[in-house]
């Protein structure tokens, strides 16, 4: 899956996958020869699959085996065609990620399905916000949106060029990751028409927008763990047969934690990523939610380590906003004013960014490897 202008030559096996004919497609980095490498050993392209799957897009994990959630013609199409419902119907798409994660294929299969050609805008080199006027600019129809991710949209506020041009667009996704209230509030203040999209390779992409589940999307919660059903859910991963996620046909076992009331859906945390301190468990992104209110912080990821003492402490990785520089003291007093004291960061980085992985979600990996060496007396 090529960037630049080089993704117009694979816009043919896109339609052939979105038609239900021809081979089924594994969608791989051409700038990254280790991943390609990776995804290709553990998804075995070679091997026989089921006719009914189009694509079989890895999700964005970076540790063990990679996953691949096996996606039919009939599923894309139902995604597509309800996300044209929801934002208002079928219009021009800018390219702003990469092609090989969904967020990224799925700008491209709006496209066909809409009959439209997608604008491209080469993020090879990494995403530059002052490209973003001229690509707009460019665009026809009368209808056009976007997808980002949220440190693309931070960037994107950070340049008023930028921010101005985006305004211009009838829709912007948002997702990959959790969009901080702050920067909603500021992409909204900047008349940007952000719409704040939850959902991941096995559901096709973003099938609940603003809260509000699209067309055909069905979703319940139980114990807490939310629970996606539909037209758009894949038909199981390719090379984990068994995988007790799908183990109600039609429905998908996310590891996110969360609430469903009166058609709303709320995201509250990663099951998988919760931390036991001390004896209780404590939800990062619920830490994260507090802590990004404070005019020291620009950017947060709250993530566990381990302490002989409480099995895990909690630990803050800020990137300040520009001029600050935030202490542990004020953050503790911070989130304990909003939560228990457990919540409350022991351990605070400073750093310049975020590292990220996928499509823009924060690589707590690398974040805890980190934090862990520079702790280590």
């Amino acid at each position: 899956m090529p960037t630049g202008s080089g993704v117009r030559d694979i816009m043919p096996h896109l339609r052939e996958a979105l038609e239900g004919s021809g081979s089924a497609w594994l969608p791989i980095p051409t700038t990254d020869r280790r991943e390609a490498r990776r995804l290709s050993d553990a998804l075995s392209p070679a091997e026989p699959i089921d006719d009914e799957v189009a694509l079989v897009v890895t999700t964005s994990g970076t540790t063990g085996v990679p996953k691949g959630a096996m996606l039919s013609a009939s599923a894309l199409r139902a995604s597509g065609t309800a996300t044209h419902d929801r934002l208002g119907g079928p219009g021009s798409w800018l390219l702003a990620l990469p092609t090989h994660h969904i967020a990224g294929i799925q700008v491209l299969l709006r496209s066909i399905l809409a009959g439209t050609e997608p604008t491209v805008l080469d993020v090879s080199g990494g995403f530059l916000p002052e490209a973003l006027a001229g690509a707009i600019s460019g665009m026809r129809g009368e209808r056009r949106y976007t997808a980002l991710v949220p440190t693309q949209l931070i960037k994107i506020l950070d340049a008023p060029a930028a921010a101005a041009a985006l305004a211009q667009l009838d829709g912007v996704l948002v997702g990959g990751a959790a969009t901080p209230l702050p920067v909603y509030e500021r992409a909204r203040d900047a008349g940007i028409t952000v719409v704040r999209t939850y959902g991941m390779s096995e559901t096709c992409g973003g099938c609940v927008y603003d809260g509000v589940p699209l067309n055909g999307t069905k979703v319940r919660v139980e114990d807490g763990r939310v629970v996606l059903g539909g037209a758009m859910i894949a038909s199981g991963y390719r090379n984990q047969p068994d995988h007790p996620a799908f183990a109600e046909p039609g429905w998908f076992r996310t590891e996110d934690a969360g609430t469903f009331d009166d058609g709303v859906l709320r995201i509250t945390g990663r099951l998988d990523e919760a931390i036991a301190t001390g004896g209780l468990l404590v939800l990062p992104q619920v830490v994260e939610a507090v802590l990004i209110t404070h005019p020291a912080i620009s950017e947060v990821v709250v993530l566990g380590l381990p302490d002989e003492r409480l099995g895990q402490r909690v630990a803050a990785a800020v990137v300040p906003a520009a001029g600050a520089t935030p202490s542990l003291a004020e953050l503790r007093d911070h989130v304990m004013a909003a939560l228990d004291s457990t919540a409350a960061p022991r351990e605070l980085a400073l750093l310049d960014e975020i590292p990220l992985r996928g499509p823009g979600k924060p690589d707590r990996v690398k974040l805890r490897e980190y934090l862990l060496a520079d702790s280590t007396p």
